[in-house]
């Protein structure tokens, strides 16, 4: 990033006071000899719901931000407002990072190619003939998309929205193959003969505390994977971690997808290796 470059960026979505992503981009764009300004829109510090997007999207190309980060629960809705999508988002059917171009906004999704490489980082070697997956929402679809390229051969989606879980599942059978994923209404039977699991959903964040499914569920044969980071220890992961289970914590996914989203954003690669260690010494 050249040192007279300037550039202001956000996150809109709720509760989000707590978020790191201030501090891994501007931290980032520092090192990289630049000027970077990352701004938290917090719908519940603001007493908004999701229905102000329009507007807030509006105000930030005023201010002229570069783009936006989208986060709960915005991920979906943020879409109808946007000019174009990038491949990904399309497939997808969720927005994390909306950039601001020529007068147009255009949405990515990084959630999955952060998840994907924090998975080969951490779980490399892990058994994926099914997994069961908690949550259909955007950071679901997200994950979703990511363990089916990772090449998880059975998907099993649980949602407490039975009919988003299984248009998710409809639309990951139409890209990926039949048979790819499956929606399932039932936790035990989702878990039932799974090798992992993921939980895609809001609880275990701090302001959602508790576990995806019930704690019986849980055994020493499943790997455990989480998107929540914040807290970083969250309770299913704790449970999981007593039951042997191998796990694996939300830190990764929160690091590669804001470095996707800085590249975005700069036009300059991130230093992922640099950001985890960031990340490491924010949350030590």
């Amino acid at each position: 990033m050249q040192e007279a470059q300037s550039i202001l960026v956000g996150l809109i979505g709720a509760g989000i006071q707590s978020s790191l992503s201030p501090a891994m981009h501007e931290r980032e764009g520092a090192a990289q000899g630049g000027r970077y300004s990352y701004r938290l829109i917090d719908l519940d510090a603001l007493g908004l719901t999701a229905a102000a997007l329009p507007d807030l999207l509006v105000s930030a190309e005023r201010q002229g931000f570069a783009g936006l980060n989208i986060t709960f629960p915005c991920k979906q809705a943020v879409i109808e407002w946007l000019d174009e999508l990038s491949p990904d988002a399309r497939a997808i059917g969720a927005v994390n990072t909306v950039l601001f171009r020529d007068g147009r906004r255009i949405g990515h999704n990084t959630d999955w190619s952060g998840f994907a490489e924090s998975f080969r980082r951490a779980l490399p070697d892990v058994r994926r003939e099914r997994v069961a997956l908690f949550g259909a929402g955007g950071a679901g679809a997200a994950v979703a998309h990511a363990l089916l390229t990772l090449q998880v051969r059975v998907l099993a989606v649980v949602d407490v929205d039975a009919r988003r879980a299984r248009e998710l599942a409809r639309g990951l059978c139409e890209r990926f193959g039949a048979g790819r994923a499956i929606a399932i209404d039932d936790p035990a039977a989702a878990i039932g003969g799974a090798d992992g699991m993921v939980n895609a959903t809001p609880v275990g964040m701090a302001k959602f505390p508790g576990l995806p499914l019930p704690q019986a569920l849980l055994s020493g044969n499943l790997w455990v994977s989480e998107v929540v980071y914040f807290p970083l220890e969250t309770q299913l992961l704790k449970e999981a971690r007593a039951r042997r289970c191998r796990t694996m914590s939300g830190a990764g996914m929160a690091v590669f997808q804001a470095a996707e989203a800085f590249r975005l954003f700069s036009g300059q690669a991130a230093d992922g290796d640099r950001m985890l260690a960031h990340f490491a010494e924010l949350t030590s």
